[in-house]
């Protein structure tokens, strides 16, 4: 009896992607150990950061390769996925995804106080009236001692 072999399909628990939500820029790990106790090389590739090589990891059996999403990657909604294929000899190919958000925040928050990056003006305009309410102060307590005397 003759049997063909069919690629072996791996179900998603198998591959392991971090971070889960990644963000434009940021670097993403894949590994796997369902290709084997043997195999120390796998090619992978992602729709959204192109192909990559996996490795052997810290343990055996284990491969592992990272990719980056690029910069100028935008997220479509609140949702976007990006699917990695993962593919090793003999014939296993797995596949998972993860969520691609947008991107993180950089930098102060503004909050109608000028430009948060510029803190050197802030601290000197905040010297200045803190040392003007400081002579107003001394002024005003000095008035006061003056007129007592009388």
């Amino acid at each position: 009896m003759l049997s063909l072999q069919s690629p072996a399909a791996v179900g998603d628990s198998d591959i392991h992607i971090q971070p889960g939500n990644a963000s434009p820029g940021s670097t993403v790990t894949v590994s796997t150990t369902a290709c084997g106790p043997d195999v120390t090389y796998g090619k992978g590739e992602s729709e959204a950061g192109g192909q990559f090589h996996l490795f052997e990891g810290e343990h055996k059996g284990e491969l592992t390769g990272q990719f980056q999403i690029p910069k100028g990657e935008r997220a479509d909604t609140d949702n976007d996925t990006d699917t990695v294929t993962v593919k090793c000899p003999p014939r296993t190919r797995i596949t998972d995804t993860y969520q691609i958000t947008g991107p993180q925040p950089n930098g102060a928050v503004e909050a109608g106080f000028g430009d948060a990056k510029d803190t050197d003006t802030q601290v000197a305009v905040g010297g200045v009236l803190l040392a003007a309410a400081t002579a107003g102060c001394l002024v005003r307590m000095r008035r006061r001692s003056h007129g007592n005397r009388i």
